[in-house]
């Protein structure tokens, strides 16, 4: 066993799993441009398919146990205009290391993007000021070959922490279909008294997140009655100026100061504009700063919904909690200090802040797992066409995620309460 070092120093062999990742920077840009360039849209199967064989083989060198997790099915008033009703749940890849040791640790990582899997943005492209940019680079293939590389690293050197790894294909739109698998793992992980990291890119300036929001989506739907615009207008009672109404009423929820925001997006309406349209809906998200907060802003849009008798327009709620807020707790400062402490033994500055974003690190918190769910690489401009990786941060951000992983060989798994 390594001899420990103190939290701001590392260790001889902390220094040496350091320096083999720094040796791997081209194997890593070259693992990030072959998976870059494989499309992997959300219920673009093929697609995921190849690159969840590419890191199950990766995995399996490790000696790990591997397994596919089947995915469930969502509700159907989730999919909104434009979107595949009868895609296949994906399942969801976990792999235990075996005879690990110490406490143990849950990474989380997601296979799918946002981009068009058949859309010109369809690989990486090296800049001349260290950037790289291609669809999911920062979001989240570089997390992904950062932790690939630093378990092997690792498994080089005999290193062998209790790691457990779950790579689900759904991230991007809600993680419906691997919730369940996440929070299973995450239960027992914390309670054998372990952590959790994910490995969403980082901040902008190297930055944990801490704290995130949480968040929702629901669904407003009206429904009237359809008449000849010409002919009948006054007989007829209008759904989209039902929808249009409850819009403006779901927007008077939010309250910024206390974190608390509304947005609707997609919309479907009438078929033709000489027709009073009978049937409208409207899909939102919602993020908010605690359960209080969600449980007053679904009184909110519950409050919209009429009794299916009542005279028209009548107005329908769907509403489905998606991923719970993310607080920072003492547990979860505390893996931070250590994580910015062995930032800066490898010379990286690494702040805290806050998002509005999600992420399943919301999943695993949620579960009583203490997690830091920014272990990625540094990057931005994630979900657009000029998404990038900051390439220099690549073989840092993977010697500070294998250091971490390294201590936890010399720790006994955390008392549960």
């Amino acid at each position: 066993m390594p001899e420990p070092a103190s939290p701001s120093e590392l260790s001889p062999h902390e220094a040496e799993i350091a320096a083999r990742l720094a040796a791997r920077r081209a194997r890593m840009e070259s693992d990030l441009a072959e998976w870059v360039a494989v499309p992997t849209c959300s219920g673009h199967e093929p697609g995921l398919s190849r690159l969840r064989g590419l890191l199950r083989a990766r995995l399996e060198a490790l000696g790990a146990d591997l397994a596919e997790i089947p995915g469930d099915a969502k509700p159907a008033w989730i999919v909104q205009p434009g979107q595949p009703a009868d895609a296949p749940p994906p399942v969801a890849l976990r792999a235990i290391a075996r005879n690990g040791c110490g406490r143990p640790v849950l990474v989380t990582g997601h296979i799918d993007t946002v981009h068009d899997a058949f859309g010109a943005f369809d690989r990486l492209t090296r800049g001349s000021d260290g950037r790289a940019v291609g669809p999911g680079a920062i979001d989240m293939k570089g997390g992904l070959v950062i932790l690939t590389h630093a378990l092997e690293v690792l498994a080089e050197l005999g290193v062998k922490p209790a790691w457990t790894v779950l790579l689900n294909s759904d991230e991007e739109t809600g993680s419906l279909h691997s919730q369940r698998a996440i929070r299973a793992e995450a239960r027992a992980c914390a309670a054998a008294g372990g952590i959790g990291l994910a490995m969403e890119p980082s901040l902008p300036d190297g930055s944990l997140v801490l704290e995130r929001l949480g968040s929702a989506t629901f669904r407003i739907e009206c429904e009237g009655r359809a008449v000849h615009a010409g002919r009948d207008f006054a007989q007829g009672v209008s759904a989209v100026n039902a929808l249009a109404a409850r819009i403006l009423d779901a927007a008077k929820l939010v309250d910024l100061d206390a974190g608390t925001v509304v947005n609707i997006g997609p919309l479907e309406g009438g078929k033709a504009t000489n027709i009073v349209a009978d049937r409208a809906r409207g899909w939102g998200n919602a993020r908010f700063r605690d359960a209080a907060r969600e449980a007053e802003l679904r009184r909110g849009l519950l409050a919209f919904a009429t009794a299916p008798d009542a005279p028209l327009p009548r107005t329908r709620i769907e509403y489905e909690s998606n991923r719970p807020a993310k607080p920072e707790t003492p547990a979860v400062r505390a893996m931070a200090e250590e994580v910015r402490a062995i930032g800066a033994a490898l010379g990286q500055r690494v702040g805290f802040g806050k998002s509005g974003g999600v992420s399943d690190g919301n999943l695993m918190q949620a579960e009583g797992l203490p997690t830091i769910d920014t272990m990625g690489p540094v990057g931005g401009n994630l979900h657009r066409t000029d998404e990038y990786i900051e390439l220099d941060t690549m073989t840092p951000r993977a010697a500070m995620l294998a250091v971490l992983l390294a201590r936890q060989c010399e720790r006994a798994p955390e008392k549960v309460p």
